[in-house]
């Protein structure tokens, strides 16, 4: 993760100019102790400019605590499930260290009291990734998640994932059947439903179970919290497949 300790160190220059950028910028002011997270990081130092890859592995990681942040204000309220959601997609799914989880904080709390709109966070990181569906795709199913993680699926919530899924030309139906209807959850998990055949089910499978190879996404060099996500993913699509044919007895 060496993209952290070069942003600790004041290299932000490839964020400027977008929402992206003020809300880490401001993450990283007001009395946020850079200095001694980038001693406790190890890795990067003060002015050493950022590759192209670790940008993109920034703006990802930027971008996505943005958006969280907008989305747990959405109806009002904060909530401590919300929060422990968010932590356990830090910890468990991105296995961020400490000093990342500290930053990914402040960013959440930045944005989520910044008069940025959360569309202006979508439409960047659209513009950041628009050539990798499958994380607008799954952007969108963790946007999804935090949003059900109080049990409660507020319709502003809706409206503002259901805008991000718009803006990155992702199926929102899909994700929220995926994430809220038991039945058919794993018919959805691959896009498919109980309608379809095996066989268009089985080509189903083959497209996504592709598309997220632990190898093929490493291959793209895609930031690697992405790819931890992926992997998670991955998983996710082999249970659904197998749910399906025990259920189908194929």
């Amino acid at each position: 993760m060496g993209w952290l300790g070069k942003i600790l160190g004041g290299s932000l220059g490839y964020l400027v100019g977008g929402p992206i950028g003020a809300v880490a910028g401001a993450a990283l002011g007001h009395g946020f102790d850079a200095a001694a997270d980038l001693q406790r990081s190890g890795t990067g130092s003060a002015a050493e400019p950022l590759t192209a890859h670790e940008s993109q592995q920034a703006a990802f990681f930027v971008s996505t605590f943005s958006m969280l942040g907008k989305l747990a204000k959405a109806d009002g309220v904060v909530s401590r499930e919300e929060v422990a959601a968010v932590e356990a997609f830090m910890r468990n799914n991105l296995g961020l260290p400490p000093q990342a989880r500290r930053l990914a904080i402040r960013i959440f709390d930045e944005a989520k009291s910044s008069p940025v709109e959360f569309e202006d966070y979508a439409r960047q990181f659209y513009g950041l990734f628009h050539g990798r569906p499958e994380m607008l795709y799954s952007m969108v199913e963790l946007l999804t998640t935090v949003a059900l993680a109080d049990g409660v699926f507020h319709p502003e919530e809706q409206r503002l994932i259901a805008a991000a899924a718009e803006i990155f030309g992702v199926e929102y139906e899909q994700v929220r059947r995926a994430r809220t209807d038991d039945a058919d959850r794993y018919y959805a998990v691959l896009g498919a439903s109980r309608e379809d055949s095996m066989t268009e089910i089985k080509k189903k499978y083959r497209a996504l179970a592709q598309e997220y190879h632990p190898d093929r996404i490493i291959s793209k060099g895609l930031p690697e919290e992405f790819v931890k996500f992926a992997n998670q993913k991955f998983q996710e699509i082999q249970e659904a497949y197998e749910k399906i044919k025990a259920e189908r007895g194929a």
